[in-house]
């Protein structure tokens, strides 16, 4: 087995990156040269569902929607790391098993403390 890498053992990933940033800016300057140019008053306004706009866009916003939305990226992390869990079930044994129990339990003590709280109750 190869302990030592050399820098060419890099050159397939370099060349995936270099592909993907080449294919981005090439994207960029070609929709800009052949894309539409016309500027006007109505083209340049901020379009949302048709509905004129109207005050500032620097309005409070409840913080209950930013507690929903870091709940959500939350235990959807939460679930990424099962995956890899189920994939190696087998050769966890009974110790992963522990493990993810353990894990499990943790996950949902913080999602009946998220509930106890009243984090997902709109209507206070």
């Amino acid at each position: 087995m190869k302990n030592t890498y050399l820098p060419s053992d890099y050159l397939p990933i370099l060349v995936q990156f270099l592909l993907a940033a080449g294919f981005i800016g090439g994207t960029m300057i070609v929709t800009h040269l052949i894309g539409p140019s016309r500027k006007s008053k109505l083209k340049d306004d901020p379009f949302e569902c048709g509905i004129e706009s109207v005050g500032d866009a620097r309005t409070p916003i409840s913080v209950k929607y930013f507690l929903v939305a870091i709940l959500f990226v939350l235990f959807d992390v939460e679930v990424i790391f099962m995956y890899p869990w189920a994939v190696n079930f087998k050769g966890l044994g009974m110790f992963g098993f522990v493990e993810m129990l353990l894990f499990m339990a943790l996950l949902l003590s913080g999602f009946y403390y998220v509930i106890r709280k009243g984090v997902l109750n709109w209507e206070e």
